[in-house]
């Protein structure tokens, strides 16, 4: 997982880069920094273990400009944007473009899962690998945006797409990457079955995600929800519907479990 704002901050002081007074006047700051339309959260990262995200929807290009560039400022990087849609994506991508940013704060907009990441993703540094499996093409979204917000932690991806359960050999084709796996998100809609599939197979976390794509009987995902709920398998657990945020951010605080 990236290191926190602080701890680079005291790095920075031991080689010399920042002097002790300095250091001692940003550590003496609010834990966030008021712009009038939001507080972008400055110590996420030494409380949490992981820094703010952005939640794009509703906001405007502007409004989140305003955020991303004070997470840059204060050592944040990446800057995770989730829902972000392609025009606002245009706007601030080409206000970022012109901004004196840091080197590499750049936004790379990711279309088929509305996430945006403004500078570099980190070098993986977890346990193992987090497996996004996802039943189907039109569940990519979703899985998506889990497997993005799981790299943008400091976690190894693994990518298993279109392997839902009316062709269970498909599955079964990567079973060796899911076993070896630190945890597993299992996306799907339908009738969900997929995490209970895969929590019959695994001995590690698996994070079910239902998604809204079904027929009319599926209702935006809440069957596939009921289903996750009722899994018969142990070990699965599971976030709302469409949030492959909340189940990208888990499995990546699995894969960096450490002894306290």
């Amino acid at each position: 997982m990236e290191e926190d704002v602080t701890r680079k901050l005291l790095e920075r002081v031991a080689a010399g880069e920042v002097s002790v007074a300095d250091a001692m006047r940003r550590l003496r700051a609010q834990p966030f920094v008021d712009l009038g339309y939001a507080k972008p959260d400055i110590h996420r990262a030494v409380r949490q273990g992981a820094a703010e995200v952005v939640f794009g929807a509703g906001k405007t290009s502007a409004q989140m400009y305003g955020i991303v560039t004070e997470l840059l400022r204060q050592g944040q990087s990446p800057v995770l944007i989730t829902r972000l849609d392609p025009d606002k994506a245009s706007a601030l991508g080409a206000a970022i473009s012109e901004a004196p940013l840091p080197a590499g704060a750049t936004l790379d907009y990711h279309p088929e899962a509305s996430v945006g990441v403004v500078g570099e993703l980190p070098e993986p540094d977890g346990n193992g690998t987090v497996a996004v499996c996802a039943a189907g093409t039109s569940d990519l979204y979703c899985a998506e945006e889990a497997a993005l917000t799981a790299e943008s932690m400091g976690s190894r991806v693994a990518r298993i797409y279109d392997v839902g359960v009316s062709g269970l050999h498909r599955l079964l084709a990567h079973l060796d990457q899911i076993q070896s796996a630190s945890s597993v998100v299992a996306v799907a809609g339908m009738e969900g079955a997929l995490a209970s599939v895969i929590g019959g197979l695994v001995d590690c976390p698996v994070i079910a995600v239902p998604t809204s794509v079904g027929y009319g009987a599926s209702f935006g995902g809440l069957a596939a929800l009921l289903s996750m709920l009722n899994s018969c398998a142990s070990g699965v657990s599971v976030v709302n519907i469409d949030n492959g945020f909340g189940a990208g951010y888990q499995a990546s605080l699995i894969d960096h479990a450490r002894p306290r």
